[in-house]
């Protein structure tokens, strides 16, 4: 068994869609009013799923947190701290909401925080040097 993906639960598919696309540059597998999106983004698969749509496929009812939560994270990486501020700034004026800004942390890493429009955690940083698997 691999990991092929990791998805998110999402109440506004269309918002949400156009949130990875045109403000992280995820590529979008599928037309907006779809209830099952894939997004790929450097070869991983990012799935958001139609809150509704799951509960009416697995029968059960869920419960969601609203507004800014820690949750989950998602983490993209950048070559260097130059582009952790560059990334944090493009993001930032494309609509992300701004959590933690740029940062050198103790441990190396320059890392910052923004949210998507329902409040999923996403972190963008960098050891400065260049990514490896």
């Amino acid at each position: 068994m691999r990991l092929d993906g990791f998805g998110l639960f999402v109440e506004d598919m269309g918002r949400m869609i156009r949130f990875y696309r045109d403000v992280l540059g995820f590529e979008i597998k599928e037309d907006e009013d779809t209830s099952n999106v894939y997004l790929v983004k450097d070869g991983t698969l990012f799935l958001l799923y139609g809150r509704k749509d799951f509960e009416k496929m697995t029968s059960r009812k869920y419960e969601y947190i609203k507004g800014l939560n820690g949750h989950s994270e998602i983490a993209l990486y950048v070559d260097t701290f130059e582009e952790v501020d560059l990334e944090y700034r493009k993001a930032i004026e494309k609509g992300a909401d701004s959590v933690l800004e740029p940062t050198t942390e103790p441990w190396g890493q320059r890392t910052c925080y923004i949210a998507d429009p329902e409040g999923n955690l996403i972190e963008i940083g960098s050891f400065n040097k260049a990514f490896e698997r």
